[in-house]
């Protein structure tokens, strides 16, 4: 494939806000990105039922929010899961309690290496500038990590400990 093949086909995808109707899909997308990178089928299986029982309200509400990526016969190519969470004023946002957060960023795989994920993270940017969300964080695996340096997303001193 060519580059004007891959620009083609970005052109003819249209982009659509998440609705609740989308519950299933962000659910596929949230396991197949962490099978992707390697999580074992039972910690996902494990998974499947708490996140989307938390996932139904906040898509419903509107606290979780984001963008689909599709073609003209409605089929998704790519989402991206945002919200905005509560931060107490920081260094890096001294004026804001909140933090904007990109997760469940996914692109099938049949569509990928064409672009989708960067316009995906356009889009997110653009949607934290319009509801005045200075700063936004994300969690990124070792296959989105270069996309996201790319954008201009930099590492941050972030640690974790599973707490049992």
């Amino acid at each position: 494939m060519h580059m004007g093949d891959r620009m083609d086909l970005r052109d003819r995808l249209s982009h659509r806000p998440l609705t609740p109707n989308d519950l299933d899909l962000v659910c596929r997308h949230r396991a197949a990105m962490f099978r992707e990178s390697g999580r074992p089928e039972d910690a996902i299986a494990a998974m499947a039922t708490p996140f989307r029982d938390w996932l139904a309200p906040r898509l419903a509400d509107g606290r979780y929010f984001g963008f689909v990526l599709e073609g003209a016969d409605g089929a998704a190519a790519a989402g991206i899961g945002l919200m905005e969470i509560d931060w107490p004023p920081h260094p890096a946002h001294p004026g804001e309690g909140r933090r904007g957060y990109v997760l469940n960023v996914y692109v099938d795989r049949t569509h990928r290496r064409r672009g989708l994920a960067r316009q995906l993270m356009a889009l997110a940017e653009a949607e934290f500038r319009r509801r005045g969300v200075a700063y936004a964080i994300l969690h990124a695996t070792s296959a989105g990590r270069p996309l996201y340096e790319q954008a201009g997303w930099a590492p941050t001193t972030e640690m974790a400990k599973v707490l049992t």
